[in-house]
């Protein structure tokens, strides 16, 4: 009996390898995984040892979260210091996000997921998956992000209402998801404010519009991913846990 050529060999790669090389375990865990039926291939249970797969094209599920297998892709959390411009380039010389990513430079395509003007601080996403960063911004699917907001008070709880039932502005009424108060030091307050709009300075433009103009702004959390001790002008890659939710939140 002739051995197969390689021409003849099924198309794809053994899950239980695909799953390895994507962080989910050894590949004997993987086996177990798969006959747990823990395993999904494109919505279907896979308990098959030795199924083949395309990495590129499979979406594959563990315990219901996506595993992105696809290759290449990388995807990273930066915590973005005040006076960094979110662009990979300025013709005025001014530091940009790439200034930060000089140790991811080696992968292709790099870009940042929505922005934080140059005077905010805090985690910004930034990626090479196109498809991925389009859903993340687009407002049919409502990412939530948090934001830690410096104001000086006294703040009325008149105001923390109106924020929370929306606040008319030059380009359509905003309404914060969820705000409180976090702390307190005199006459400066810190805010915690959760909203999943993504239009320009929209945090600093509604609490001018409540006259309490932000002293400064702090994103702590941007979907599944927390800046957590992320050192200022730091970067990251995620995890494959985070990468899962991504996903998941917007239907990927």
């Amino acid at each position: 009996m002739t051995e197969l050529g390689e021409t003849d060999r099924p198309a794809g790669i053994r899950l239980q390898k695909v799953l390895a090389a994507a962080g989910v375990g050894s590949r004997r865990h993987n086996e177990e995984l798969i006959d747990a039926g823990r395993v999904r291939v494109d919505g279907e249970v896979v308990r098959e040892q030795g199924r083949r797969v395309d990495p590129e094209t499979a979406v594959i599920e563990v315990d219901g979260e996506r595993v992105v297998t696809r290759t290449g892709l990388v995807h990273l959390a930066l915590n973005k210091p005040r006076g960094v411009v979110s662009t990979m380039s300025d013709p005025e010389g001014r530091p940009t996000v790439a200034d930060l990513l000089t140790e991811f430079g080696s992968a292709p395509g790099l870009f940042h997921v929505g922005r934080l003007d140059a005077d905010s601080e805090g985690l910004l996403l930034v990626t090479n998956n196109g498809e991925l960063a389009h859903r993340l911004t687009h407002p049919r699917y409502q990412v939530p992000k948090t934001y830690q907001v410096q104001i000086s008070g006294p703040l009325r709880k008149e105001t923390l209402r109106r924020l929370r039932s929306g606040v008319e502005l030059s380009d359509g009424p905003v309404r914060a998801d969820n705000v409180r108060i976090i702390d307190q030091a005199g006459a400066q307050i810190l805010l915690e404010l959760v909203l999943h709009e993504g239009r320009n300075r929209v945090v600093r433009r509604m609490l001018d519009e409540v006259g309490h103009p932000v002293v400064r702004l702090l994103r702590t959390q941007f979907g599944a991913v927390h800046l957590g001790n992320l050192r200022s002008g730091r970067a990251r890659h995620l995890t494959r846990h985070e990468v899962g939710a991504l996903h998941g939140a917007v239907g990927l």
